[in-house]
């Protein structure tokens, strides 16, 4: 750990060890990744046994507590988006004689898409049920723009499988949180959707002898093609419900 000039820590890493006890109220479990604004840890409290999500913000990404009050009040405004996780309460711990704020939501049981992906045959899913993820993500995402919102940071490590099979149930595990949604926010998630999908059935390598259905969503990545296609993920939901396959 080292400190700026206005003495705001620099923080790599909290490393948190199970059993470690956090504002006399929970206990690390284990953690459950990293991103650029801090970490997220599984805990539980300690009262009730019941375990949770926490999100520990790098005090040097989260200066005034701004990045971590913004992501609250987009979580609770986004409440009613079932695919988003629930957000609880806003804590404060000593950290290193700093205080380090996290934010606790609902642990969500699942496997990360990523992981998920890594187990399959060749890592990748099948065409047909990698387009029923596309329409399940599709569909979360459209209530997130329907609040004009946005979600800015969708990849294979964000996103929760909770059941799979003839449908998917999907919980996503972050998001961007600076500024209000602008259409080219929107196109962003529609493209990181398309990634996705592209991502899931096994990419480039096996690309050019998918499918003309697929292609046809896939628009060779390519974003004006994309975006011309697909204006919200509203729209890529009811291509998907309306899309003929032979």
């Amino acid at each position: 750990m080292k400190r700026q000039k206005d003495k705001i820590p620099i923080v790599d890493s909290f490393d948190f060890s199970s059993g470690t006890v956090l504002a006399r109220k929970y206990e690390i479990i284990e953690p459950l990744g990293a991103g650029w604004e801090g970490e997220v840890y599984k805990i539980k409290e300690i009262k009730t046994g019941i375990e949770r999500a926490a999100k520990f913000f790098f005090p040097h990404r989260n200066k005034g507590n701004k990045t971590s009050c913004w992501y609250a009040k987009k979580l609770h405004k986004l409440r009613h988006c079932p695919i988003l996780i629930k957000y609880h309460t806003q804590e404060t711990i000593n950290y290193h004689g700093f205080p380090v704020t996290f934010l606790v939501s609902e642990y969500v049981e699942g496997e990360l898409l990523s992981h998920f992906l890594k187990r399959q045959p060749g890592k990748r899913i099948p065409p047909f049920q990698a387009m029923h993820l596309l329409y399940y993500l599709a569909a979360g995402i459209e209530s997130i723009h329907l609040m004009k919102e946005y979600h800015g940071d969708l990849h294979a490590d964000n996103v929760i499988v909770r059941r799979y099979g003839l449908g998917f149930d999907l919980k996503l595990v972050d998001m961007f949180h600076w500024g209000s949604a602008k259409q080219e926010n929107i196109y962003d998630d529609v493209c990181d959707l398309v990634k996705l999908f592209y991502d899931a059935i096994g990419g480039k390598k096996v690309y050019a002898k998918q499918r003309k259905e697929v292609k046809e969503i896939c628009c060779g990545l390519k974003r004006s093609l994309i975006i011309k296609k697909f204006r919200s993920a509203g729209q890529l939901r009811e291509y998907l419900e309306t899309m003929e396959w032979d």
